[in-house]
C-alpha cells in the first residue's frame, strides 16, 4: 500500500495552520468518483460479467482507464501500467476536471522520460473494486442502488482477470511490458504467472510474491478501524448524511506509518510542536501527530471506505504460488525480460521479498539479485525517487 499521488508522496513536511483550516468541515460521504461527475481524462469500457475465484459473479463490470502515446501499427508498443492501493488511472496530468489529485508518476511517464510516450503507448486502468470510475462498492448495482456491503470479495487474480478483459476488448494480443509498484506490482507478477505468453517485459517494484502474515496483520487493524466507525453501517452508508470518514482517516494514518521510514520521520519532525502550545499536558500537539491527521483527513476527500476495505482484502489474498507450486516453479515459464526493484528502507515489503522474486525469475536484466535503491523515504520511494527508478525502467524497455 502506498500514497500513490504525487502531492502526497513528496517528502514529509510540516503542516501549516492554513493547510489544516483548508480541510475544516466534514468530508463527503464518499470520495469516490460518482456518475455525473466530470470524466476528466477517463475512458470507460463496459466488459460484461465476471466470474470470481470465490464462486461469486459480478453481472457487469466496467473499468475506467487513461492512456498516453499512440499504438504502433503492429500493436507491439503497449505498456500496461498498474497502480497501487489508493491510486487510479490518472498517471499524468494536473488535478481538476474530475481528477482530485495530480498524476502520480509524472516524472516517469511522458515524452522523453523513462516510459517515453513518444515511443510507448501507456495504458493505465483503475483496478476493479476501486473508486475512480471502475466497478466497486460505490458503483451502482443492477438494481439501481450502490453495491455497498453486497459487493463480493475480490482477489488479485480477479482484478487481473478484469484487466485481461480490458486488454482483449481493446484488441491487444501482447503487452510490450507490464509495470506495477506495490499493489500494482502484485498485479504485474500475477499477469506474468497467469499469462506469461502475453507479457514481453515485466517490472515488479516494491512488491512481494506473497502477502505475509505480518502484512496481513497490518492490514487487519486498518480494516477494523473502518468497520468500527458507527457511520460505516456494515458498508451501506451511501444514502446516509455522514460517511465513515473517521475510520477511513484512522486507517490512512496507520498505513502511512508503513509507507515511510523511521529515519525520515525522525529527521524531519524530531519532537517538534505543532503551533505554540506545549504538547506535554498543555493542549498542544506534536508536529508528527498533526501531519498524520492532515493526511488522513485529506484522504477521505478522494477515496471510498468501501473500496479501501475491498482492495485491502484483495491484497491479503495475494499469493502467486497458491494452487500452483513453489515460487521458482511458478515463475519458470516467465522467460521474458524482467526488472525487480526494492527499496532498502521499505518496512512494508522488505527487500528480501523482492530478492526471492529475482532469484525465481529466469529472465531478469540484472541477474539473480534484485535492484535495490537506497532512499530515506521507505516504501514510497518508488513514487518519489524518479532519478533512481527511471533509469532501470528505461533499461528494461530498451532491452
Amino acid at each position: 500500500m502506498d500514497w500513490q499521488t504525487s502531492e502526497d508522496t513528496v517528502p514529509s513536511a510540516f503542516i501549516t495552520e492554513a493547510s489544516r483550516r483548508a480541510l475544516s468541515g466534514a468530508p463527503p460521504v464518499t470520495g469516490a468518483w460518482r456518475e455525473g461527475d466530470p470524466a476528466g481524462g477517463r475512458v470507460f469500457e463496459n466488459l460484461g460479467p465476471l466470474e470470481l475465484e470465490s464462486g461469486a459473479r459480478l453481472p457487469h463490470i466496467r473499468l475506467a482507464y487513461e492512456s498516453w502515446g499512440e499504438r504502433s501499427p503492429s500493436g507491439d508498443n503497449v505498456v500496461l501500467l498498474l497502480h497501487a492501493l489508493t491510486g487510479d488511472s490518472h498517471v499524468v496530468g494536473r488535478p481538476g476536471n474530475g481528477h482530485p489529485t495530480a498524476g502520480w508518476w509524472s516524472g516517469i511517464v511522458g515524452p522523453g522520460l523513462a516510459i517515453d510516450t513518444d515511443r510507448w503507448f501507456v495504458l493505465a486502468p483503475n483496478m476493479l473494486g476501486g473508486c475512480q470510475g471502475s466497478t466497486g462498492p460505490a458503483s451502482f448495482s443492477p438494481d439501481g442502488a450502490e453495491w455497498g456491503s453486497r459487493f463480493p470479495y475480490l482477489t488479485i487474480r480477479d482484478q487481473v482477470a478484469a484487466q485481461r478483459m480490458l486488454v482483449d476488448r481493446l484488441g491487444i494480443d501482447r503487452l510490450a511490458a507490464v509495470v506495477g509498484g506495490s499493489m500494482g506490482g502484485m498485479h504485474a507478477i500475477e499477469w506474468a504467472a497467469t499469462h506469461p505468453e502475453r507479457v514481453e517485459r515485466l517490472a515488479v517494484l516494491a512488491a512481494p510474491a506473497v502477502s505475509t502474515a505480518d502484512q496481513i496483520a497490518l492490514n487487519s487493524v486498518q480494516l477494523e478501524a473502518i468497520r468500527m466507525d458507527p457511520a460505516f453501517h456494515g458498508g451501506d452508508y451511501y444514502d446516509e448524511d455522514e460517511g465513515p470518514y473517521r475510520g477511513l482517516a484512522l486507517a490512512r494514518r496507520m498505513a502511512l506509518l508503513n509507507y515511510r521510514s523511521p529515519d525520515e520521520l525522525n529527521e524531519r519532525f524530531e519532537r517538534s510542536w505543532q503551533g505554540v502550545l506545549d504538547p506535554l499536558g498543555a493542549g498542544g500537539r506534536f508536529a508528527i501527530e498533526s501531519y498524520l491527521d492532515f493526511h488522513g483527513n485529506k484522504f477521505t476527500r478522494r477515496f471510498d471506505a468501501g473500496s479501501y476495505s475491498v482492495l485491502v482484502e484483495a491484497m491479503n489474498s495475494h499469493d502467486i504460488t497458491r494452487g500452483r507450486g513453489e515460487l521458482a516453479e511458478v515463475l519458470a515459464p516467465v522467460s521474458r525480460r524482467s526488472l525487480v526493484l526494492g527499496i532498502d528502507s521499505d518496512r512494508l515489503f522488505p527487500v528480501e521479498q523482492q530478492q526471492a522474486i529475482a532469484r525465481a525469475l529466469p529472465g531478469t536484466i540484472h541477474g539473480d539479485e534484485a535492484i535495490v535503491i537506497s532512499s530515506p523515504f521507505g516504501h514510497d520511494a518508488f513514487l518519489i525517487e524518479d532519478d533512481l527508478v527511471g533509469p532501470h525502467l528505461r533499461a528494461l524497455l530498451e532491452s
